[in-house]
């Protein structure tokens, strides 16, 4: 049986009552809105990055769209729409934020402890040092000599600690049995702080910013001039003049015309060397 079209061709894309928009609370707005078209018509509205046709939302683009053609030859197409929206974002080409932290522990030598040779009571430890420091300071520390039963000289710390110069030199571990809590041990947990997150920028330079930051620190909670840390965790990252926090991976991927840039910072609270890791 032939086909009877009657009414409007539909030679072009119609757009059909009830688009749906909406917004993530940081800037992000997405939106679906349907058409329905002849077959045979023109698809060039789907092009990636073409604008919405409602106005309240042009600032919105097309991401990628799905197309059905029913057995009638009548196609409908779901499209899908991104875009940044000034009214919660900080800007029109950047979104917030969002940012997840995570506090745990991780073993770390028992020599990086703040505590192994002074005691850091702005930490809160209280008692002795670890190792200490001798009869001496750190600057030039001065251990006790130990005579070895089988022969030869080590030298004594606090809690069994032994080195391999009066100065110290090399640690050699713990070595008295008498001190049960340190004997033998060689690591401890640390406290580990991690911030991850993802923004949405249209500006390709916030992009190549944040690359070419990773491996490096930052003293405040910005890099690239971008927030990664949010206020009421801290805006002042450092410790005797060394920064705390450092960019350590960014990975990113385009949705229509924006960017979405995901990065992992880590926190130090002793602060990283300078020589070591660059500033940004």
């Amino acid at each position: 049986m032939a086909r009877i079209d009657q009414g409007n061709a539909l030679s072009s894309a119609m757009l059909q009552p009830g688009a749906k928009f909406q917004t993530d609370g940081f800037g992000l707005v997405t939106g679906v809105l349907v058409y329905k078209e002849d077959q045979g018509g023109s698809s060039a509205f789907l092009a990636r990055g073409t604008a919405c046709p409602i106005a309240a939302f042009s600032f919105t683009k097309v991401h990628k769209a799905n197309t059905s053609i029913d057995s009638l030859g009548l196609a409908t197409y779901t499209v899908d729409y991104v875009g940044i929206s000034s009214v919660d974002a900080v800007s029109s080409s950047l979104t917030k934020t969002q940012i997840t932290g995570s506090q745990g522990l991780t073993s770390e030598s028992l020599t990086t402890h703040p505590n192994f040779f002074v005691l850091a009571s702005g930490a809160g430890f209280t008692g002795s040092p670890i190792a200490g420091v001798g009869s001496g300071s750190l600057a030039a520390p001065v251990y006790a000599t130990t005579t070895l039963s089988g022969g030869g000289t080590e030298y004594e710390g606090n809690n069994g600690s032994r080195f391999q110069e009066p100065s110290g030199n090399k640690f050699l571990g713990f070595k008295v049995a008498q001190y049960s809590g340190y004997y033998g041990r060689t690591n401890y947990l640390a406290p580990q702080t991690s911030f991850s997150g993802h923004f949405y920028t249209t500006t390709a330079g916030n992009v190549t910013g944040m690359r070419d930051r990773v491996g490096k620190t930052s003293g405040t909670n910005l890099f690239n001039g971008i927030k990664v840390v949010p206020d009421y965790v801290g805006t002042t990252f450092t410790n005797s003049g060394k920064n705390q926090l450092l960019l350590a991976q960014v990975s990113f991927e385009d949705y229509a015309d924006l960017y979405k840039v995901t990065f992992e910072v880590r926190f130090n609270r002793e602060g990283y060397e300078s020589s070591v890791y660059a500033p940004q």
